[in-house]
C-alpha cells in the first residue's frame, strides 16, 4: 500500500461506514456530518463496523484517490465514535494501518473511599 507522508493532515472518521459506499458517498458523509470540505487537502479515514476494513479518501488536484485495504486475519484497533473528531498525521496514521493501538491509554479511575469497610 502507499503510505502518506508524515506531514499530511488526517482525519479518521470515528463511527463505521458501510464500505459499499465509494468516492461520493464517503465524500457526502464528510460534506454532511463534519464541518470539513471533502476538497481540503486532508487525507479522509473510514472503517467497516467489523474492524477489517479501511478507505481513504484524498483530494489530489483535479479528482479524488481511493485506497482500500482489507485484512485477511486482524482487526483494526478504532477509536469509539465519541472519541470524535480524531486528527492526526501521516506517521500515526501508518501505526493504525500496521496494527498499532491508537488510542490513548486509560489508567485505571481513581477511587476515593470514607473507611476501610
Amino acid at each position: 500500500m502507499i503510505r502518506p507522508a508524515s506531514e499530511i493532515s488526517v482525519y479518521l472518521y470515528s463511527e463505521f461506514v458501510d464500505m459499499r459506499k465509494s468516492i461520493d458517498g464517503l465524500a457526502a458523509l464528510i460534506e454532511q456530518e463534519t464541518t470539513l470540505s471533502p476538497f481540503d487537502t486532508t487525507l479522509f479515514v473510514f472503517c467497516n463496523r467489523q474492524r477489517d476494513k479501511i478507505k481513504l479518501l484524498l483530494w489530489e488536484r483535479n479528482g479524488f484517490v481511493l485506497w482500500y485495504k482489507r485484512l485477511e486475519k486482524f482487526r483494526f484497533k478504532w477509536p469509539s465514535a465519541a472519541d470524535q473528531p480524531v486528527t492526526m498525521d501521516g506517521a500515526v496514521l501508518n501505526q493504525l494501518l500496521d496494527g498499532y493501538d491508537i488510542r490513548p491509554p486509560k489508567a485505571h479511575p481513581t477511587l476515593h473511599y470514607t473507611n476501610m469497610t
